[in-house]
């Protein structure tokens, strides 16, 4: 079997298997290679159940002294037994299994394994896994991998495939130079992707991610390579001179533009003026005032006689953008029109035309921007968040439009300069380092699970000054493999905790989109008071009347993402606060969020965020969306990301290194990168 097959050619992927595993982006077998566990469950020692804990998960070794307990429930039958420790009651039970009642036998010993929590006043596991001694004893010690999965798709059947896929494609084909695997001590290719799907021990795991770390990062910087090498030869076909309007418009403005904008503007102005076209980065830290710098870009493109367009991740915050551009431009016979994919068939075609014939100076809008039905008149500058980095087919498509436009990004992902050189290297760089003088800094607490009723009674004294709030949880629903909060189970209880006369709603990222753009449409409206969510409003809404953020489990995320959703309050001139709730009862969780205590700047975090990540931070704590790789995290791996960055910058300068197999499938792997980053991959 190739490497590159079509998914369907393992064995047990029919037409239905093959659609959901679309949904995780697996087509080939390639992709399936390089679906990477999250995690790894781990099979310990047994214990009793005297020794079984809340919220942990246990292996628990019983002999039943009677037959288990069925009750029928008015929708859901269950079984279940009881197992008793000293002092302790311990209960199993299984939903829709019946059959369990005849296949479990009193006197019998077993061990039940899973996640022990709070049911009724009593502890209970619910759908353990069911061994016998020898059967566990098979298992202990064993590293399982645990996938991302999706509806339909269980971690059984991506284990069963990947062993399958392993044990039929040839992998023994290098793409790395040995001297580069010598130099960098990195595994065999074929090694790697066995040991990190299915891992002896944790030393060989480690191993294996250090070699597709490596080859992930590798490949990256070739391709930014080759995108900085067209960029810089691209010659600017929209040269624009400086405009009094720009001046009017720093002038009318209610505040002063910090020295760092004002730096960054002259950049921007000495590219749109130079021989070949922009490509910057403005990095900024949230509040900084990067959305006045773009829009001082975007007028001294329209008063040059071309367009501009700037493309928001959501359409709630496009709509936004829309009406303060509208606002701030308009005065100097500026028009701005909208553009989003929900918008009605005639609402659509009025903007179509608009750009077309050059009607709109300024077009703001959601990845609609760039669908075929959109024809510019002269596209001159694209502005756009880093969640919509444009890949190498987009920004070919964006070409075909026109002549290659000036592409400014914004970011608020505060990474240390040092890695935003690598990881944007096809970009110049600005900083805004500085935050507008009026705005208030946010006031920080870091509390236990103790503290969630003070925190609801703060949230409701806000609501009743006009306020409004955030909560934060890590989870949709509740996961077997996962302990936490979750979104919608736990705006039930926020609901019971406030009273009612205010609204609570929910939003999460398997919501459909529509339903979505109106809960956060509502949310920014005052509609909404308390808004509880997954990480989806990190990026997206801009709502200055809230001033409470409450992040549950906050010890689950990095600190980078934490910073970025504290940034979501902060935005008025009312005193901002958050409540970051630590459920671990480690100290070196309640360390790492002290950090944000200490401090509201993004750089510093990031900066201590490296200091103190070790080696047992691999798994759990989720970074920012921003630069998400598969299997390589940009914080941890920052010293191989160098490395990698460096050697391939002197791989690229060998002439001929396409000349052997490994070069030829190296290549392949490079046009296979490059071609799936317009649909949504890092570049």
């Amino acid at each position: 079997m190739e490497l590159y097959s079509d998914i369907a050619q393992l064995k047990g992927v029919g037409e239905k298997t093959r659609q959901m595993l679309a949904r995780l982006n697996i087509f080939t077998v390639a992709d399936l290679l390089e679906y990477y566990p999250r995690n790894y469950d781990i099979y310990g020692e047994p214990v009793f159940p005297e020794q079984v804990e809340e919220g942990k998960t246990a292996a628990v070794v019983c002999t039943l002294s009677g037959p288990p307990a069925v009750s029928r429930g008015r929708t859901t039958p269950s079984v279940s037994v009881k197992t008793r420790g000293p002092g302790r009651m311990l209960y199993m039970t299984w939903y829709h299994m019946p059959y369990l009642k005849n296949t479990l036998k009193a006197g019998e010993t077993y061990i039940f394994r899973g996640t022990a929590k709070v049911r009724r006043g009593s502890l209970t596991i619910e759908q353990p896994e069911i061994f016998t001694p020898e059967e566990y004893k098979q298992k202990q010690n064993a590293m399982q991998p645990v996938y991302p999965l999706t509806e339909g798709v269980s971690n059984k059947l991506i284990s069963r495939l990947m062993a399958q896929a392993l044990e039929n494609v040839d992998l023994s084909r290098e793409f790395l130079p040995e001297d580069l695997r010598k130099k960098y001590k990195l595994a065999e290719y074929n090694y790697a992707l066995w040991q990190i799907h299915f891992p002896k021990d944790w030393n060989s795991m480690l191993a294996a991610r250090r070699r597709l770390v490596f080859d992930e990062f590798f490949i990256f910087s070739l391709a930014l390579g080759q995108i900085r090498q067209h960029t810089c030869q691209t010659p600017n076909h929209y040269v624009m001179e400086s405009c009094s309007e720009c001046d009017a418009l720093i002038a009318s403005l209610p505040y002063d533009l910090t020295s760092a904008q004002l730096r960054t503007w002259d950049q921007i102005q000495a590219d749109m003026a130079s021989p070949v076209v922009m490509n910057r980065l403005i990095q900024g830290d949230v509040g900084s005032g990067k959305t006045i710098v773009a829009a001082l870009a975007l007028l001294q493109t329209a008063k040059n006689g071309y367009q501009g367009c700037i493309m928001a991740p959501t359409e709630v915050l496009a709509r936004q953008h829309y009406e303060t551009f509208q606002k701030l431009l308009e005065p100097f016979g500026v028009t701005t029109v909208l553009l989003t994919g929900s918008m009605g068939a005639r609402e659509r075609r009025a903007s179509y035309e608009a750009i077309a014939g050059h009607g709109a100076d300024i077009i703001v809008g959601t990845h609609a921007l760039i669908q075929e039905a959109v024809n510019y008149d002269c596209l001159g500058l694209v502005v756009t968040d880093e969640q919509h980095r444009f890949g190498v087919s987009q920004r070919e498509s964006l070409a075909g439009k026109g002549q290659t436009p000036h592409i400014l990004v914004m970011s608020a992902t505060p990474i240390p300069r040092t890695l935003a050189l690598i990881l944007y290297g096809d970009l110049d760089i600005s900083v805004i380092d500085e935050l507008p003088a009026k705005r208030l800094p946010i006031k920080n607490c870091v509390v236990g699970k103790k503290y969630r009723a003070t925190a609801y009674r703060f949230i409701e004294k806000e609501v009743a000054q006009g306020h409004q709030a955030y909560i934060i949880c890590p989870m949709v629903e509740e996961s077997e493999m996962m302990d936490g909060e979750n979104v919608v189970d736990y705006t039930k209880i926020v609901r019971e905790s406030l009273p009612d006369s205010v609204t609570v709603e929910y939003l999460h990222g398997k919501q459909k989109p529509k339903e979505k753009n109106r809960i956060m449409e509502d949310f920014a409206l005052g509609k909404i008071q308390v808004l509880v969510s997954t990480t989806v409003v990190e990026v997206g809404v801009n709502v200055p009347n809230a001033t409470v953020m409450m992040i549950e489990d906050a010890q689950r995320f990095g600190l980078a993402q934490l910073h970025q959703l504290r940034g979501r309050v902060g935005r008025g001139d009312a005193q901002s606060y958050c409540i970051f709730v630590n459920t671990s009862d480690k100290p070196q969780a309640q360390r790492r969020l002290e950090v944000l205590v200490r401090s509201n700047d993004g750089f510093y975090i990031a900066g201590e965020d490296l200091k103190l990540r070790g080696p047992g931070d691999l798994f759990g704590l989720k970074q920012s969306g921003i630069m998400e790789f598969k299997i390589g995290d940009i914080f941890n791996d920052m010293d191989l990301l160098k490395e990698a960055s460096k050697s391939a910058r002197e791989f690229a300068e060998e002439k001929d290194w396409t000349g052997d197999s490994a070069g030829q499938e190296l290549k392949k792997r490079l046009e296979r990168y490059m071609d799936r980053a317009g649909d949504g991959l890092v570049l």
